[in-house]
């Protein structure tokens, strides 16, 4: 049940606010398990209302290493063999150059923001293939429906609609490219 965001009503909010006819249907906090056609395993976690520091658990691991972010940090082996994180600074040289010519970017979500909306630009301007499509959204957006599915059915495992019809499985030009000749 949802008793973050009731507890949050009922502490902050007066009579008579819009908040009091709403109804809040969803959990303080869903996890979803996302197979992908290649067997890896994603874990999307969805929690607005409970009490955290904040962070966006990304976290990508592997057979030799791991990253997480927000705190930048990695764990590689054979380099670190004492179960402790090692900072993430160490290893700039390898950034993407966007990374490297907009550090510290403006705007939101540590500047993830700044460099989708700038790439596309950069993309349209020079007339290049963007590095994400309405393939791409369709995708990333399909697993909240498909979570919210998947809850009604007991948990049941819900396939994610090949939006592509298979072109994702050609290569093409991405966030991986060398940086364009202005």
């Amino acid at each position: 049940p949802a008793l973050g965001l009731a507890a949050y009503r009922e502490e902050h909010m007066p009579p008579g606010d819009p908040s009091w006819k709403e109804s809040y249907i969803g959990a303080d906090r869903t996890i979803s398990l996302v197979q992908t056609a290649k067997g890896r395993v994603i874990r999307l976690e969805h929690d607005v209302s409970s009490p955290h520091p904040y962070s966006r658990i990304n976290s990508l691991g592997g057979t030799r290493g791991v990253f997480e972010d927000y705190p930048e940090r990695i764990y590689l082996e054979p380099t670190n063999t004492n179960h402790q994180w090692d900072d993430f600074k160490k290893y700039a040289e390898w950034d993407h150059w966007l990374w490297k010519e907009h550090a510290n970017p403006p705007g939101g979500h540590g500047g993830m923001d700044y460099i989708m909306v700038f790439r596309l630009m950069q993309c349209m301007r020079l007339g290049l293939v963007p590095d994400f499509d309405v393939y791409d959204a369709a995708t990333w957006t399909a697993p909240v429906p498909l979570s919210h599915l998947s809850i009604k059915a007991k948990g049941a495992p819900l396939p994610i609609p090949d939006f592509t019809r298979g072109a994702w499985k050609k290569a093409r030009s991405g966030m991986d490219s060398e940086k364009p000749a202005a």
